[in-house]
Order: C-alpha cells, then sequence, then structure tokens
C-alpha cells in the first residue's frame, strides 16, 4: 500500500465562468466538489492507476464529513483521516472558460490541538508498517509544528519507508534537511529554498542540502531532476491549455509509482511528465483522461542534462 499524507486537507470546489472579470457579477455554469489537499488529489491519480492507496491527515466538522463521504467514493482509496474538533477548510477554483486560466481561492485550515497531533502520530507510525512508499503534501495547518514533516521523515525512514515530500517554505527548508528519499518542489518554492532563479543550479543546490534525489516542476516547461543516477530534463510534447491545478500532485504520484515499481529515473519522469500533463487538460484536480496519459506517455522525452552540458 501506498501512503499519503494531508495535513491540511480540503474539500475543493471548483466554479465555471465564461469569463471572469474584476467587480463584476458571474453566473456560474458548472459547480464541482472533491476531496482535496495535495495528497488527496496524488492518491486519486495513484488509485486511478490501480495502485491500492491510504489517506491519513486531519478532517473535522461538516466540510470534513463531506470530504469522506465523497473520499469513500472512490475506489482503491483506504481513509485514514484522523478527526479533529475545527472544521476542514475549502478551497474555491474559478476557472474562467474563454481564457483556460483558473483562481484560487485557499482557506487556512483548523486549528490543531497537542492531543490531536498526538493522536496522528500514533497513527501514522502504525500505518508505516504496511506501507511501501510515503508522500508528505502540502501545508502545514494552524497548530502543527513547523519542523512536523521533518520529523515524519525521520520516522518513516526508522521504518525503512522510502518519503518523497511536497511542501514549500521553512517546511520545505527543515524536511530536505531530514534527507528525504525525493523532494518535489516547484520553481517558486525551488527558488525562495536555494535563493537562486536558475532552474538547474537550483535543484542542484536542494540536492546538497540533504534530499537524495530533488525534482523540480516548472510549469509547461516539464520536470527537471538532480539524482544520484544523474540529472535530467523531461518535457510534454507541447505546451498545453488547462487547469494547472493538481498537476503537481499528479506529476508527485508518477514519481512515487515509479519508486514503488522501481523504475530507472527516466522512465519515473516520462510517467510523471505524462499524468502531470494529463490532469492539466483534465476538469478538475486530482483526475485525467486515460487515453490522454497513453498519448502523452508516448510522446513525453527525457534528456539527459550532464549530456548536454
Amino acid at each position: 500500500m501506498i501512503l499519503t499524507v494531508t495535513l491540511n486537507t480540503a474539500l475543493d470546489i471548483t466554479y465555471r465562468v465564461t469569463s471572469l472579470r474584476p467587480h463584476a457579477e458571474h453566473r456560474v455554469s458548472e459547480v464541482v466538489e472533491r476531496p482535496g489537499g495535495k495528497g488527496v488529489n496524488v492518491a486519486r491519480v495513484l488509485a486511478a492507476l490501480g495502485y491500492g492507496v491510504t489517506v491519513t491527515g486531519f478532517a473535522g466538522g461538516p466540510t470534513g464529513q463531506v470530504l469522506r463521504e465523497r473520499l469513500a467514493g472512490v475506489p482503491g482509496i483506504t481513509d485514514a483521516l484522523v478527526p479533529v474538533a475545527g472544521p476542514t477548510r475549502r478551497t474555491v477554483a474559478v476557472v474562467d472558460q474563454r481564457t483556460g486560466d483558473t483562481t484560487q481561492l485557499n482557506e487556512p485550515g483548523p486549528h490543531i490541538g497537542p492531543a490531536e497531533w498526538a493522536a496522528f502520530l500514533r497513527a501514522y507510525d502504525t500505518l508505516l508498517a504496511d506501507a511501501s512508499a510515503v508522500a508528505l503534501c502540502g501545508s502545514l495547518p494552524p497548530g502543527v509544528p513547523v519542523g512536523a514533516y521533518a520529523g515524519l521523515i525521520r520516522v518513516a525512514r526508522t521504518a525503512g519507508v522510502p518519503v518523497l515530500l511536497d511542501t514549500g517554505g521553512e517546511p520545505l527548508r527543515r524536511g530536505i534537511a531530514a534527507r528525504p528519499d525525493i523532494v518535489k518542489p516547484n520553481a517558486a518554492e525551488l527558488a525562495e529554498l536555494t535563493g537562486s532563479h536558475e532552474p538547474a543550479r537550483a535543484t542542484r543546490d536542494a540536492r546538497r542540502r540533504g534530499a537524495q534525489a530533488v525534482v523540480a516542476s516548472l510549469g509547461a516547461d516539464g520536470l527537471l531532476a538532480a539524482t544520484p543516477e544523474g540529472h535530467w530534463r523531461a518535457t510534454p510534447p507541447a505546451r498545453l491549455r488547462g487547469n494547472p491545478t493538481g498537476a503537481g500532485d499528479a506529476a508527485v504520484a508518477g514519481l512515487l509509482s515509479g519508486l514503488v515499481d522501481g523504475l530507472p529515473w527516466p522512465a519515473r519522469l516520462t510517467r510523471a511528465t505524462a499524468l502531470s500533463a494529463a490532469a492539466v487538460l483534465a476538469p478538475t484536480a486530482g483526475e485525467f483522461d486515460p487515453a490522454d496519459y497513453t498519448r502523452l506517455l508516448a510522446a513525453a522525452t527525457v534528456t539527459d542534462e550532464e549530456s548536454a552540458a
């Protein structure tokens, strides 16, 4: 089983409007609600690929109840969320159908008390016993220690479970020092961590900070990877228009499944790039069309950055 950790789960709400204009009234043509948060999106992609996935983190209040009800309807996903008193947050995405652009509004999440954090740590330790890999994803809700991911990485390493970390800011800085197997920052997170806006240099610098491998997601420019086996750039066949929300989470699912399957790095990156691109074409985060994925998998390219240099 693959374990995904989403400490700040969310109920994702997507509104579609013909054209989004500031200071104007809009008629919403479609509303979609999905269980969300980065690790939940990763889990949905993994489940769609046929992997057994367990989701843990926190859920609370009426919003958390709706999230769990929706999660129960996803085949292949086991709900191991820890209940809390505070309400699970909502995220609202407004999709402009004319341009394809998305505007995102993210609530902060519930405050997690010491007893609730301790309950999660007990659950996490138990779940690791059956995990083939674990993904630690997303922001930290209020009340969770800023070094939480570093501690969770150390627990997983002690249990012999490989770890992928996908977060930003201070949680990323502290987490990478705990030596996760893979870190997947986006371009902004990578620049904040290293102080460099040159992706190749920043990716190598991030790896020197402790991660065994760093895979930076660069939006339409694909993925850039610094690993023990080499340095590669993976790119989709063309720039795609659509909803980028969840594309990075799909890439995490590709990297994590490739790790579990023992794929060489170029094959992992090809899978991750194709899933990420397919997610851009999907209407909601955490979903992809298998036909798009198959087509993009055949067309994605991976180049050896060391040879190119």
